[in-house]
């Protein structure tokens, strides 16, 4: 058996070297593609926080006090339209910034 006699460094040098030539280009979504995706992210989990926090305390209060669906329905449309409030100052901010 023939053992290669140059120092690791060197061939670990050299094998870097051809992996980094071969490895093509991807493309990087730049800075206002993460921040479209980020500002969609927060603004849907905004609307739907809001939603969720309202069907949870009204359907907590319909079983609490024996209605069937009473408090779920006001809370329901109080929960989203805090959603929409949030997601109007969230753009709100946005131009701000701009």
């Amino acid at each position: 058996m023939t053992e290669d006699k140059t120092p690791f460094e060197e061939r670990l040098r050299a094998a870097q070297q051809r992996v980094a030539v071969k490895q093509p280009n991807v493309d990087q979504p730049d800075a206002q593609d993460k921040s479209l995706l980020s500002f969609a992210a927060r603004a849907g989990s905004e609307m739907l926080g809001g939603l969720i926090a309202g069907v949870l305390v009204g359907w907590g209060l319909d079983r609490w006090f024996h209605y069937r669906a009473l408090f779920l329905v006001i809370f329901a449309l109080l929960g989203g339209s805090a959603g929409i409030l949030n997601v109007w100052r969230l753009m709100q901010s946005l131009d701000r910034e701009k």
